[in-house]
């Protein structure tokens, strides 16, 4: 039996985030955003109080791209989706799993952030940022690391909201589990980001060694495909073997658009660097055409869904417009996540292929970084792009001793080479090793004075009115 827990409170704070250099993607560029942070307090039953915390970057104009919202607005929107999910979260007494208290609030987090006219995926920010840090609490209270934790399914996780699924399916898949000792980064390059040269994607100082490689699309498929050519040309010298994937974030208007940008890939010779090292294509339409789209031909290119992803329903429906995965994000949800993961390796059982990949948006050094790095190392992401390390100036607006905290206890994931603590990439590759720590993947919590509170939203109601 799951242990059960009762909820004593839930805290939010947010950090300055500035970044060293733009990052563009969408139609968007951003220089700085807050970073969340989350503290709950729980009482786990016959074991006393334990305190749990998560982070994320609250990133504009992606859980919510309307064009007639600010970017700050769209911010905004996720503050109150965590305000949202606090108050329900709070109003569940009792002792119940921490499975049951995420399965008997989303369903209401969802239809109330939709009166305030919040779309699924922003309401799914403020749950999944509670969970994670109510996870961490639980792991403490406990005494137990977060991979053996969930190898003994320690959430009590059901198949309550996934339908398609059996209980066994899913505790079946959590203890088989075997947590990757690595995971490999994937760069991220920018739509501003420099392609030749000093700086340049070829530039190890810039890439970090590494051997994935994830580019953004615009949605124009000449420009793309011109942009393409370049950057594969310069991949090309870097001697090493290595692969792609590309995002288009919602940018490719329709299929014939996409069907303009897949047949260069496949015709022009420019293109045979990036066209034979192509893993898969990331949410190339917009999320609403994405759902009544079948992708038909297109479909043995490999594409996967990411902003689409906003419900637990998302994966089946996608698989039958012929999408062979799903990014898992955990500022979507770690537990929508793990069902994705179990589905993919339940569909892929009948011979066809289907797979869970690693997209970091909002994972920031410290708390973000790690957890969304253990939870892909247990549902074996081998690689997983991660831009908060190029973005960012190492830990950023972190106070030092902070960060000189995170970097004592996870001396495998950050080091401090003269410039700051920063990552610490192995040839390419975050080791996970001092991830096994009781708690949610971290030894340490961010200092809590230094931290401000969240701001107060104003509702996006008032801002449509």
């Amino acid at each position: 039996m799951a242990p059960r827990l009762k909820l004593r409170d839930i805290a939010f704070f947010e950090r300055p985030t500035h970044f060293a250099r733009p990052f563009r993607f969408g139609a968007i560029t951003i220089n700085a955003t807050p970073q969340l942070f989350v503290r709950v307090e729980i009482e786990v039953e016959g074991r006393g109080v334990a305190v749990g915390a998560s982070a994320e970057l609250l990133v504009p104009k992606w859980f919510d791209k309307r064009p007639e919202l600010s970017p700050a607005q769209t911010v905004d929107g996720l503050r109150r989706s965590l305000q949202i999910a606090r108050g329900l979260y709070l109003a569940r007494t009792g002792l119940r799993t921490a499975f049951d208290l995420h399965a008997s609030c989303i369903s209401a987090q969802i239809a109330t952030c939709a009166k305030k006219n919040i779309p699924a995926l922003a309401a799914a920010y403020g749950p999944a940022e509670i969970d994670k840090a109510i996870l961490d609490a639980l792991l403490r209270g406990v005494e137990t690391d977060f991979f053996d934790g969930m190898a003994g399914n320690i959430a009590g996780i059901d198949a309550r909201l996934s339908p398609d699924l059996d209980d066994a399916d899913l505790t079946t898949f959590l203890a088989g589990r075997k947590p990757l000792p690595r995971v490999a980064i994937r760069h991220t390059v920018g739509l501003d980001d420099t392609v030749e040269g000093e700086g340049g994607v070829a530039d190890d100082h810039e890439n970090a060694g590494a051997n994935y490689f994830k580019l953004k699309l615009s949605g124009d498929p000449a420009a793309d495909a011109a942009r393409l050519a370049r950057i594969g040309k310069e991949l090309d010298t870097l001697g090493r073997h290595y692969k792609v994937t590309l995002d288009a974030n919602e940018q490719y208007a329709d299929l014939a658009a996409l069907q303009a940008l897949m047949d260069r890939l496949d015709r022009d010779s420019a293109l045979r660097p990036i066209a034979s090292r192509l893993l898969y294509v990331e949410q190339p339409m917009p999320r609403d055409i994405t759902r009544q789209s079948p992708l038909g031909s297109l479909a043995a290119h490999g594409f996967i869904i990411d902003e689409a992803d906003d419900s637990y329903d998302a994966f089946p429906a996608a698989r039958a417009l012929g999408y062979s995965g799903i990014s898992s994000k955990s500022c979507k949800g770690l537990y929508k996540s793990i069902v994705n993961a179990t589905r993919a390796a339940k569909w892929s059982a009948g011979g066809e292929t289907f797979f869970v990949t690693g997209e970091d948006l909002t994972c920031q050094a410290g708390l973000a970084v790690q957890q969304d790095l253990a939870l892909g190392a247990f549902i074996g992401v081998t690689h997983a792009e991660r831009n908060g390390h190029h973005y960012v100036d190492g830990f950023g607006d972190t106070p030092a001793a902070e960060a000189a905290a995170f970097a004592a206890a996870h001396p495998d994931l950050y080091a401090d080479a003269g410039q700051g603590v920063r990552l610490r990439i192995h040839d390419g590759d975050l080791l996970t090793g001092s991830l096994n720590t009781v708690g949610f993947a971290t030894s340490v919590h961010p200092d809590w004075s230094a931290l401000r509170p969240l701001e107060q939203p104003t509702s996006l109601q008032e801002y449509l009115a």
